[in-house]
């Protein structure tokens, strides 16, 4: 009995400094933001006018006008647009290193490389090739033959979304590449042999074993994706800063101007509260769906 005890309190004493770094910026920031949301809390307090409680005062001041909502609906675009194509290249990528190839670890390396890259350095990188004589550009003038005019991409309204989801989704990728592939060696060679016995082609063989046989994985996958997805903004506030025409302005970009540049921390802190319950249900409804169509099939 003592030596299980003398575990314990060795095993607490291990987790302490973890529960107490999360409990410190993970905990208290969080419950901080939801009791400034109900105040009017500003950024810089003013000594001769006391915080007040306001009641749910901020959270109709959020869809009194539509800057909050159309930056909820931006995101939300960025978010069907970038997960599936993050999850297909990640799946694609999983699928070419997974083969018997030479060189393969080689390709793994190379492949987990945008990963490892700093986002701001992304960024800064593809900002040169969306220029007006960058990589993009002179591809489209190539594929042409000198017929289609250069895209101003990340100016023009209609491209700045879909330049932003393609610079994410190759800079995410990797992460996605990794799960899949664990999820790959975990499947069983007998199952492909006897497969191919039977006459399957490679389509037959990933639709009816690499499919059903990665349900859990894609869960995984596919809601990971999801909520990093949503905290959308680093690449926005260095290419774009919203723009054009606020078609690229996200949830936590309107979190960060509300809070930072015009001061209201009770308001910005609302948003984030909402912000949280919203990406919240929203994992939840996916799980939900998910597991409802594992069910089915």
């Amino acid at each position: 009995m003592s030596f299980r005890k003398s575990d314990n309190a060795s095993a607490w004493s291990m987790l302490a400094p973890a529960f107490l770094l999360i409990g410190l910026f993970i905990v208290v920031p969080f419950a901080l933001s939801v009791i400034f949301a109900f105040t009017d809390q500003r950024l810089v307090p003013n000594p001769n006018i006391t915080t007040k409680f306001v009641g749910v005062r901020n959270f109709e001041r959020l869809f009194d006008g539509d800057t909050f909502s159309n930056a909820f609906l931006r995101t939300a675009t960025f978010v069907i647009l970038v997960v599936p194509l993050q999850c297909a290249m990640g799946l694609g990528a999983a699928m070419l290193i997974n083969t018997t190839l030479p060189v393969r670890n080689v390709f793994r390396g190379i492949y987990f490389l945008p990963t490892v890259i700093s986002m701001v350095v992304v960024s800064v990188v593809w900002a040169s090739l969306f220029q007006m004589e960058g990589f993009f550009n002179a591809a489209l003038r190539a594929a042409s033959f000198g017929l289609l005019e250069p895209v101003d991409w990340l100016a023009n309204p209609w491209t700045a979304m879909p330049s932003l989801v393609l610079m994410s989704a190759w800079q995410g990728f990797p992460f996605q590449m990794v799960v899949y592939l664990a999820g790959l060696q975990g499947i069983s060679k007998d199952l492909y042999e006897a497969a191919r016995i039977d006459g399957a082609t490679r389509w037959q063989e990933f639709r009816h074993i690499t499919i059903p046989a990665l349900r859990n994985t894609h869960i995984l996958v596919v809601m990971t994706t999801t909520i990093l997805a949503f905290k959308l903004f680093t690449q926005v506030q260095l290419l774009t800063q919203g723009g054009p025409r606020g078609v690229t302005d996200t949830l936590v970009r309107y979190i960060y101007m509300t809070g930072f540049r015009e001061g209201k921390v009770g308001l910005a802190a609302a948003a984030a509260v909402l912000f949280f319950l919203l990406v919240f249900a929203i994992s939840l409804v996916q799980r939900r769906l998910l597991k409802e169509e594992r069910a089915i099939q």
